[in-house]
């Protein structure tokens, strides 16, 4: 048995109400994805330490779509399989831009008690 397979695991955070949002958001600023690779660069960008699974993903996006926050279409994904894609639409950079500000207050609010308790 490896020392990898002795070492506790550290759980996965759970993420606070509202932030899925803002980490699909972020993620589809630049460009259009299919879920699985929402999902996957989530993960890459945060080095492991959120992962989003697809129970919590899916529902997110058809939420934000019906907000009208990011459209979707059918597309051929680079393995020639048929996947939905997203984008965000200008209300959702519109959301982006207050959801960032208000994360960022929150960030720094937590971040100075963290720091003074």
């Amino acid at each position: 048995m490896s020392s990898i397979d002795t070492m506790a695991k550290t759980p996965t955070p759970e993420l606070l109400p509202g932030t899925l949002d803002l980490l699909i958001l972020r993620t589809l600023q630049n460009d259009a994805q299919h879920g699985w690779a929402i999902s996957e660069r989530i993960q890459q960008l945060s080095q492991d330490v959120l992962c989003v699974n697809q129970g919590s993903l899916y529902p997110a996006l058809h939420r934000l779509e019906h907000q009208g926050w990011i459209d979707a279409e059918w597309r051929v994904s680079d393995l020639g399989r048929r996947a939905k894609y997203y984008q965000l639409t200008a209300a959702g950079r519109k959301q982006l831009a207050i959801e960032a500000k208000a994360w960022e207050r929150m960030a720094g609010a937590i971040g100075r008690v963290m720091k003074l308790a």
